[in-house]
């Protein structure tokens, strides 16, 4: 590993990322290291890691080098690994036009959670395909001290809980998971989304992220909100042949989500560069023993 490690750090809707452009998968991010990296005071500071790696190059990816040339080896604060982040592809894709990469218009990104089609427009706002929304049978829970409420179980190809309360303070501060049952919903743990209403197909959230804590936002919780308050309200494109677009405020900014009659749900909003730098190899090796 050489002595100084590149590095970006960018963000959609406040979702922020570290970046790290690594084409030849050489560097070894350690789930330690990515704690580290992300630490708001000692490291860097994010919500996350965007690994930027050549798919043909991450033994997770090379089955999608034929569709997709870059993967998004995306981690979580802490260091996990997790399927996807939407705010991370839209950042992810900005990042690859940002080092010439690419060039505006469509792109395919690999991630965990399969190949995301990926639209740069000429405004600087950036649409990523989610794929389709899966909506497991089942009751499930969350609370906040003393509060429970009901919740749609939404996966995006990571999962979700979808509540929908009275007043977005209800959530608590959001530093610890939301409890959950029954607990065999999702036994690898969930994002949970808090849900206000504010208009007609207009809603508010915030979300705690598995393996990150609140964060400013959650571009699959965006869409996983998005396909909870279109089915509460009667709405499903499949059936009635309409898509159905809903405007979702985080508290980093606002998505737009639309899903599809053929269940593709898209989502858009901004990504943005904010700085690029150097890592000191032999601190991020000290830091993550």
């Amino acid at each position: 590993m050489s002595t100084r490690i590149a590095f970006l750090k960018g963000h959609g809707t406040e979702n922020d990322f570290v970046i790290v452009p690594d084409p030849e998968n050489v560097i070894d991010l350690s789930p330690a290291a990515v704690a580290a990296l992300c630490d708001r005071r000692a490291g860097i500071g994010g919500d996350g890691v965007l690994h930027v790696v050549r798919s043909v190059a991450h033994p997770e990816a090379k089955g999608l080098a034929a569709e997709a040339e870059w993967f998004m080896d995306y981690r979580n604060g802490d260091g996990s690994i997790a399927e996807m982040c939407g705010n991370g592809v839209r950042v992810f894709a900005r990042y690859l036009l940002h080092a010439g990469h690419i060039t505006e218009g469509d792109l395919a990104v690999a991630t965990r959670g399969g190949v995301k089609k990926v639209h740069i427009d000429k405004d600087g706002d950036v649409t990523v395909g989610m794929g389709g929304a899966r909506l497991p049978e089942g009751d499930v829970t969350v609370s906040v001290g003393e509060h429970s409420w009901p919740a749609r179980n939404v996966n995006m190809g990571n999962p979700h809980a979808v509540a929908f309360v009275d007043d977005l303070a209800q959530a608590g501060d959001l530093l610890s998971p939301p409890p959950f049952s029954p607990a065999a919903a999702y036994p690898d743990g969930v994002n949970v989304e808090f849900v206000v209403d504010r208009g007609p197909r207009h809603v508010a959230m915030r979300v705690h992220e598995r393996g990150s804590g609140e964060t400013r936002s959650c571009g699959t919780g965006a869409c996983a909100v998005a396909v909870a308050a279109a089915r509460r309200d009667g709405a499903d494109p499949a059936v009635t042949g309409t898509p159905a677009t809903y405007t979702v405020d985080v508290p980093g900014g606002t998505l737009v989500i639309t899903e599809r009659t053929d269940g593709e749900i898209e989502m858009t909003g901004p990504a943005v560069i904010v700085a690029e730098g150097e890592i000191d190899a032999k601190w991020l090796e000290s830091a993550a023993r």
